[in-house]
């Protein structure tokens, strides 16, 4: 029982790691610049040190001492939390375009009519060699890490359902492994709601002095402390190592299992009919968790213009425990009523049905693009040529990121392309008031945009749809169990999870990084290349986003 409450420990601390990344992966983007593809490929990039050895930790579990590899694996997971926050020790603070002259930057992007080019361009002072390089490191250390935190979660889950198997009696070993596996769930809602706290910190929140941070984190240039979460995943995961090194190899318990040959086995099983179909319906519906779970943050951020912290939150308080209640409910559900494998199947079948049925409705819960003058909405449609001309007098620098919110209800880049000639600042903490005499905007002053009143209903269809989807979750990994020969079972489900991770966790959240990327209408650029980017036309991104979760969801039907 001891082993079973340090596995718990350990696979909570475990997935902490991973979900953290998931939680701050919208915050990571902005701070390095990052396309949702790399940042796709960044989050599941874990998965390729896992696969190539998962099989063969799996294949050769029985003739090691297996508490100390666990251990061993821990300790390369925690060194991977650590490295993860690396990159913000290595780079210098985080630098954002500002109005006010400051310690971090001297220009202002005030529109200044008299002063023809002076300004230059003000990104590209950060546009030295060293600038570039250092961003290239920064990708490097966090693709390492995540290498380096699949490698060290192999042994965690196989091992340590093998030694509970093994030395538990046959009447406690599912309770053991059913504790286990709730913690698997847990795991990631506890890692969005650490990242929800962590982001509500400034990134530099150890370099500078709190009054000189002239950014609230509704401010769209806002950059949470990602590296925090990563610090305190890490320690817990080497916490909850110690224990591993000092169990012994076997307890007392009797029976040994037979090894077997592997390829036979392999061929045995995937020409079982049952067993191919059950998992390429889960193929699917991993491949949809994997792309949801890594940019639902970022799809509510920009859909209903949440901060990342609230995001968070929602995910991990509503939409991570309603997936919870769908497995427990799924589970009880086959426990009363005894099912055959036909009415698993049939139940399986009904819960994606009613889940389909959910989830189509969410493709036309959003909000439209914000007007941003210049990008999205065109000026001289409505006030005829004059407006067009409003901002050319400033010269105003080609790359500057600075939003505002006009009162005529359209954003702009920065005060400069408002034409905006005057800040007003807040005397005690120096913040940003509002801009007046603004040649662009009509009447001057500024509003803030309307919240969308679609976001509640949007929020309880998803969660509903998540939680019939996770119904089937239980049942389906019935029909494997149940179809395949007793004494194949571990190396099945060992096969079925490696083709999970090769056809869904893999390429998923690549899959809909790139097609995110697809809807964006202004890149940042950093040194001549893409960066992040700054404006998404939403509905595409709607559209596109949960189309493809759509699509998954028909194919797992």
């Amino acid at each position: 029982q001891f082993f079973v409450l340090c596995h718990g420990l350990l696979q909570l601390s475990q997935l902490l790691v991973s979900g953290y990344l998931k939680s701050s992966i919208s915050t990571i983007e902005r701070r390095y610049g990052l396309s949702s593809q790399t940042s796709g490929l960044l989050a599941s990039f874990n998965e390729v040190g896992n696969t190539l050895l998962i099989v063969f930790v799996s294949y050769f579990g029985s003739r090691v001492h297996r508490p100390r590899f666990i251990g061993c694996g821990a300790i390369l997971v925690s060194l991977a939390g650590f490295l993860m926050s690396l990159p913000h020790f290595i780079t210098g603070p985080y630098e954002y375009d500002q109005s006010v002259a400051s310690m971090f930057s001297n220009t202002t992007d005030l529109c200044q009519p008299g002063v023809p080019g002076s300004q230059g361009n003000l990104s590209d002072a950060g546009c030295t060699p060293h600038a570039a390089r250092e961003n290239h490191e920064v990708l490097l250390v966090m693709f390492i890490a995540q290498a380096l935190l699949g490698i060290g979660g192999v042994p965690i889950q196989p091992f340590g359902i093998s030694y509970i198997d093994d030395f538990a009696s046959e009447r406690n070993s599912p309770l053991y492994l059913g504790i286990l596996f709730s913690v698997t769930v847990i795991g990631p809602g506890v890692g969005f709601m650490l990242g929800s706290a962590m982001l509500r910190f400034y990134v530099d929140v150890d370099k500078v002095t709190g009054d000189e941070v002239q950014l609230t984190n509704k401010d769209p240039r806002w950059v949470g402390a990602w590296w925090l979460g990563f610090l305190v995943a890490a320690s817990l995961v080497a916490l909850s190592a110690v224990p591993y090194f000092f169990f012994p190899r076997e307890m007392p318990k009797e029976g040994l299992s037979a090894g077997q040959d592997f390829p036979l086995v392999l061929l045995r099983n995937l020409r079982h009919p049952v067993y191919l179909l059950v998992v390429l319906a889960q193929v699917n519906l991993s491949a949809m968790v994997a792309g949801l779970a890594t940019f639902m943050g970022k799809f509510l951020e920009r859909q209903f213009s949440l901060t990342a912290s609230l995001a968070n939150m929602i995910i991990g308080a509503v939409n991570i425990p309603g997936a919870m209640v769908g497995i427990v409910v799924g589970g009880a559900i086959l426990k009363r009523f005894q099912m055959s494998l036909r009415q698993c199947s049939a139940m399986c079948v009904l819960g994606m049905f009613l889940c389909l049925l959910l989830a189509f409705p969410l493709l036309f819960l959003g909000c439209p693009t914000q007007k941003v003058a210049g990008v999205t909405y065109s000026e001289s449609s409505e006030f005829g040529h004059h407006a067009l001309e409003c901002h050319l007098r400033c010269n105003c620098p080609e790359k500057v990121y600075n939003p505002i919110c006009g009162s005529n209800a359209v954003e702009y880049i920065s005060p400069c392309s408002a034409g905006c000639r005057v800040v007003n600042i807040n005397a005690d903490d120096n913040s940003v008031l509002n801009y007046t005499s603004c040649s662009c905007i009509s009447e001057n002053g500024l509003a803030g945009f309307a919240k969308s009143h679609l976001f509640l209903p949007f929020v309880v269809l998803s969660c509903l749809a998540g939680i019939l989807a996770s119904t089937s979750h239980t049942p389906s990994f019935m029909l494997i169990l149940r179809s395949i020969q007793p004494e194949d079972k571990s190396f099945a489900v060992g096969i079925q999870f490696m083709l999970l991770r090769v056809l869904a966790w893999m390429p998923g959240p690549v899959l809909y990084g790139s097609a995110i990327d697809t809807t964006c209408i202004l890149w940042e650029k950093k040194c001549d290349r893409k960066a992040a980017c700054r404006y998404y036309d939403n509905d595409l991104f709607r559209q596109r986003y949960l189309g493809l979760q759509f699509f998954f969801e028909v194919g797992a039907f």
